[in-house]
């Protein structure tokens, strides 16, 4: 993400994202996340080539766990689950591909930065269906990022309106997926974010 010079927004998709990946992109996000755990290989290998077809390139998108589906479709990188594949054994693996890794508390951030991860994404940050007990909060976020040498996105819950106090924090960006999840809607949502982010910088 060193080549990403503004707050970083990346949109989430899952199956029958694609159209939304390309309006989130569109809209001014920065990166995709390809997230559809459900899929067998070739489905999501088949989901993955389309949503770069609608980024129209593959430098900008991202696929959750799978680093072999991720270099076979030509995809920047890979975002790896906390109980998921270790960090080192896929840059020896995939030395190309930019990783990332999903981490709940300081511990699980400061291990990803031990093992040699590129960024992090850590929430829920705020509440979220299904995840209203997890939500980090404000000063659990501070205590959370404070000091650590290692890029972290924030998820779970966060709006537009969220962008300046989660940048004071020292977030490098957001990423969100309800936002994004209709592709009607995704370049507008897009927009929002890019806009706060960036005055919020």
């Amino acid at each position: 993400m060193k080549d990403i010079d503004r707050p970083v927004l990346m949109a989430i998709v899952g199956a029958g994202g694609a159209r939304s990946a390309g309006e989130a992109l569109r809209g001014g996000a920065d990166l995709v996340q390809v997230r559809a755990k459900e899929l067998g290989s070739r489905e999501l290998l088949s989901l993955v080539r389309e949503v770069i077809g609608e980024a129209g390139g593959a430098d900008r998108i991202l696929v959750n766990s799978r680093p072999d589906i991720a270099a076979l479709a030509g995809a920047r990188g890979v975002q790896l689950p906390e109980s998921g594949l270790d960090p080192r054994s896929v840059r020896a693996a995939f030395p190309g591909l930019l990783i990332g890794v999903s981490r709940h508390d300081r511990e699980g951030l400061e291990r990803a930065a031990v093992e040699g991860a590129d960024f992090a994404i850590a929430g829920p940050a705020f509440e979220t269906p299904g995840k209203e007990a997890r939500a980090l909060g404000i000063a659990r976020l501070d205590a959370l990022l404070r000091g650590l040498p290692l890029p972290v996105l924030l998820v779970g819950g966060v709006t537009p309106a969220d962008a300046a106090a989660l940048g004071a924090l020292g977030a490098r960006g957001v990423a969100a997926i309800r936002p994004f999840a209709n592709p009607r809607d995704a370049a507008t949502a897009a927009a929002a974010f890019r806009q706060a982010l960036d005055e919020a910088r």
